[in-house]
């Protein structure tokens, strides 16, 4: 893979420049994190380099000087909110969350409840986490929020909100998703600190978009796609350009509220230790980019990849029209088209020429390779396959699972399943694979391939089962299918 972002630099300049910001207040920062503080594979497929980890392992370097404050809004707990890319509810990926924090050293201070009203499921889960040991502080509604500066900062306001007991300069503050409040917690703390006499600060370590790159570059656009349902709109920061005379990038939401909170620090403080949403942030990503083009390419496929997604979501009616619309202006923007992935172009080209569904892979190096379905195998089962064979360097006509590793599975399938499709799933494919593999060298040098096929592209023409989709996703690939189930 072409590398286009250096990971140890970031690592360096954005531990450095957190650091330069505690330093900023009275050794006292709320930090607001924005995204995924782990597993941000979003950051990692537009800039080819940046590891998934990244935020975690900077936060890893702070360990000794932080501490992490889960917030979760009292309404989604109510409603059962939940997260989508993991299936699981918000208050279920809060206790996640913890166990992750703390299973890799990091200290997990609370947990916040907002919009908190004594509801049922709030109090019940309130309950369970006090009974693990975890503190739990609730924040209230105020009325008129964000605009009722006045009521916000004052006694009625945040000041009803428990003050959150902290120790250490670096307060962490993450949630399960968004609209959970985290900002409003940050500014809630910094009322009851100056009501102490520490003068504490508040800052935003957001990874997109990136302020110092321009605004119509593909890793900004790509922010715009992966948040299409959300109608974030990148903009130039007004704020910035009239303060400094310098023109950056920011988010519509961000700027729209600024006057608010620039009124909020006014009250606090006396004066805003910030003269726009840039000054807010410590985002040092821009910096790191050490092959433009390698990420300008990775976020096209990136929005390409979201089209994709977006379609299936339309179908399944998850999706409005405007949030397709808006990934297709920006493909537009960029001159691409969906055929500019080479794996989905391999896919239906294949599929419309043998009149089957076919699935295609695209390697690092560029090479394709393709499957179709056959009686035994689903596309992607067949695409697998072909795909080791050309990683551990076997010839293709040589059948790397044995019957005797095959009968059972359909068997088990038909005969006691119930199935009328003996076609194996990828995660069949990959046990009978396995199973061959303690007799067959050439079996087990196949196996032994499969981390390679860790950042490749995969595309199908037909739609994918959830236990394919899921398989090819543990196995690393990124995948894209058509919306329709093809019947050949």
């Amino acid at each position: 893979m072409r590398i286009g972002f250096d990971n140890q630099k970031y690592l360096q300049m954005q531990s450095e420049k957190i650091k330069e910001r505690i330093s900023m207040f009275d050794n006292k920062l709320y930090l607001e994190f924005g995204g995924k503080l782990f597993d941000d594979y979003h950051a990692s497929r537009v800039l080819p380099g940046f590891a998934p980890s990244s935020k975690l392992q900077m936060l890893l370097q702070l360990k000794d000087q932080a501490e992490i404050v889960i917030v979760i809004n009292a309404e989604d707990i109510e409603k059962n909110k939940v997260r989508a890319d993991l299936g699981i509810t918000y208050d279920l990926d809060v206790l996640r969350l913890i166990e992750i924090y703390r299973s890799h050293g990091l200290f997990v201070g609370s947990v916040v409840l907002t919009q908190y009203h004594s509801q049922g499921l709030a109090d019940a889960f309130k309950a369970k986490l006090e009974n693990q040991g975890i503190p739990v502080y609730c924040h209230y509604r105020i009325e008129g929020y964000p605009k009722n500066i006045s009521l916000i900062v004052s006694d009625e306001g945040y000041g009803k909100n428990d003050y959150i007991e902290t120790s250490r300069p670096l307060v962490v503050i993450t949630a399960p998703g968004p609209g959970s409040g985290k900002m409003a917690t940050c500014l809630s703390q910094l009322y009851h600190e100056h009501k102490r006499g520490i003068r504490a600060g508040y800052a935003k370590f957001e990874t997109f978009p990136i302020w110092n790159l321009p605004l119509s570059h593909p890793v900004n656009l790509a922010y715009e796609a992966a948040t299409a349902d959300l109608n974030d709109i990148n903009m130039i920061d007004s704020f910035h350009l009239s303060a400094y005379g310098i023109s950056t990038v920011n988010y519509n939401r961000d700027i729209e509220i600024f006057p608010v909170l620039y009124a909020m620090f006014e009250r606090i403080f006396g004066e805003s230790p910030y003269k726009s949403p840039t000054d807010m942030g410590v985002n040092m990503a821009g910096y790191c980019i050490v092959d433009d083009e390698a990420c300008c390419e990775a976020s096209r496929q990136e929005i390409i990849r979201r089209y994709f997604e977006s379609m299936i979501r339309k179908a399944d009616m998850e999706a409005t029209d405007d949030e397709l619309s808006k990934i297709q202006f920006l493909m537009q923007q960029l001159k691409i088209t969906r055929d500019d992935r080479k794996c989905a172009k391999a896919a239906n080209d294949l599929a419309k020429e043998r009149c089957r569904s076919t699935a295609a892979i695209e390697l690092d190096d560029g090479r394709i390779v393709t499957g179709k379905t056959s009686n035994l195998l689903g596309p992607c089962s067949a695409v697998l396959l072909n795909v080791l064979k050309v990683l551990a360097g076997i010839d293709h006509e040589i059948p790397l699972i044995s019957s005797k590793a095959l009968e059972p599975i359909q068997k088990l399938k038909t005969q006691y399943f119930g199935s009328k499709n003996p076609r194996l799933h990828t995660d069949e494919t990959l046990i009978a694979l396995s199973i061959s593999a303690a007799e067959s060298e050439l079996a087990q040098k196949a196996l032994d391939s499969i981390p390679k096929l860790r950042g490749c592209q995969i595309h199908c023409s037909s739609r994918l089962s959830k236990v394919d989709l899921n398989t090819l996703k543990k196995l690393g690939l990124q995948v894209t299918m058509e919306p329709t189930t093809e019947h050949f």
